[in-house]
C-alpha cells in the first residue's frame, strides 16, 4: 500500500491554490505609487502653507487670548503668560483710534472699491472690443503700475502731492487753484489714488482673463441679431463675467483693510496722517510703540473677522441679487 505525499502549495498561494499573477502584483503597486504621487507633489506647498499661514493664524489667535505680566520694577523678577479671556479684545475696542480707522476704511471701500472695480471692467471691456488697437501693449502698459511696489508708487506719487515738488500744484496755481491733498480732508482720497493706480490693471486682467472665456459663438448669435456693441456689452459680456466681477470685488475688500505701506509712507510729509490711522497701522503701533503684543494680536483677529464678514455679506448680496 502506497501513501501519497501531501501536497504543499507554493509560498504566496491564494486560497484557490493560485500564486497572484506578477503582473497583478505590479499593478498593485502602481495604483499605490499614483495614490502617492500627489500628496508628495503638494508637500512642499502644503508645508510652506502650514508654516507661513496656518501656525501664524494660530499663533495669533493664542496671543490675542493671553495676557504677558512681568515682575519687578524692570521685569527682573520674570515673565509669566496668563489666560486673558476676552479682555485684550475689550481693550481694542475701547480704543477710540482703533474704531476710527476701522470707519475711515469702510468710508474708503465704499468709494474706492467700486471706482476701481468700473474703472477695471471699463477698460477690459475697451480691450477685448473687435475694434481695439494694439491690446497687447495697452495691456501690458496698464498692468505696469501693479509691477511697481506699494512703497516705491507711495513715494512716486508724493511727488505729486507735495507743494513745491509737485507739477501738478504748480498747474493749478495758473488757475487761481491751490489744492492741498495732503490735507486732513483730502489725504483719504490721495491715498485712493495711489491704490487705484496700482491695482485697477490687476483687476482688469482677472476680468479680461473671464471675458476670452466666453464662447465665440455667442459673439456671432448676437452679430446675426444685430446687436450693436454697446448692447453686446451689457446684456452679454456684463453677466457673464460675473464671476470675475465678485472676485476682484473681495479681493479689494479685502486689500482695504490691509492698507498700510501708503499711509506709512506719505505721513512723513503729511501731518494729518496719524499712527494709527488704518487698522493694520494701528496694530503695528499698537505692537512695536506700544509694545503691547497681545492686544495687537486682538486687533489682526478683529480686522481678519471684519473681512470676512464683510466678504460674506457681499458674496449674499450678489447671490441674492442673481437667484
Amino acid at each position: 500500500m502506497t501513501t501519497t505525499p501531501p501536497r504543499t502549495e507554493p509560498a504566496g498561494a491564494t486560497a484557490g491554490g493560485r500564486a497572484p499573477s506578477p503582473s497583478r502584483r505590479n499593478s498593485g503597486g502602481r495604483a499605490s505609487a499614483v495614490g502617492r504621487a500627489p500628496w508628495l507633489l503638494l508637500a512642499p506647498f502644503l508645508a510652506l502653507f502650514v508654516l507661513t499661514f496656518i501656525l501664524p493664524i494660530l499663533a495669533a489667535v493664542l496671543s490675542s487670548f493671553t495676557k504677558v505680566t512681568r515682575g519687578g520694577l524692570f521685569g527682573e523678577a520674570g515673565i509669566t503668560s496668563t489666560f486673558a479671556g476676552l479682555s485684550n479684545y475689550a481693550q481694542a475696542l475701547a480704543d477710540g483710534n482703533f474704531i476710527a480707522s476701522m470707519g475711515r476704511m469702510l468710508l474708503f471701500g465704499v468709494v474706492q472699491v467700486p471706482v476701481m472695480i468700473i474703472m477695471a471692467t471699463i477698460l477690459a471691456l475697451l480691450l477685448e472690443s473687435a475694434s481695439a488697437r494694439w491690446p497687447g501693449f495697452f495691456r501690458a502698459a496698464f498692468f505696469l503700475p501693479y509691477g511697481v511696489p506699494g512703497v516705491i508708487a507711495t513715494i512716486l506719487w508724493s511727488f505729486m502731492y507735495v507743494p513745491g515738488l509737485s507739477p501738478l500744484i504748480d498747474i493749478a496755481g495758473w488757475f487761481g487753484l491751490s489744492p492741498d491733498f495732503l490735507g486732513p480732508n483730502t489725504v483719504l482720497w490721495s491715498i485712493a489714488n495711489i491704490v487705484t493706480w496700482s491695482y485697477t490693471g490687476y483687476n482688469m486682467l482677472i476680468i479680461i482673463a473671464q471675458l476670452k472665456a466666453i464662447p465665440t459663438e455667442v459673439y456671432e448669435a448676437a452679430k446675426m441679431d444685430g446687436a450693436s456693441p454697446v448692447r453686446v456689452a451689457l446684456s452679454i459680456q456684463l453677466p457673464l463675467i460675473k464671476p470675475a466681477l465678485v472676485l476682484t470685488t473681495i479681493f479689494s475688500i479685502i486689500g482695504t483693510l490691509q492698507l498700510f505701506a501708503e499711509p506709512q509712507v506719505l505721513k512723513t510729509v503729511s501731518p494729518a496722517i496719524d499712527s494709527q490711522y488704518t487698522p493694520n497701522l494701528s496694530a503695528y503701533t499698537t505692537a512695536f510703540a506700544y509694545n503691547d503684543y497681545n492686544v495687537a494680536a486682538a486687533q489682526a483677529v478683529l480686522i481678519a473677522l471684519v473681512a470676512f464678514a464683510l466678504s460674506f455679506a457681499f458674496l449674499a448680496f450678489t447671490k441674492r441679487k442673481s437667484s
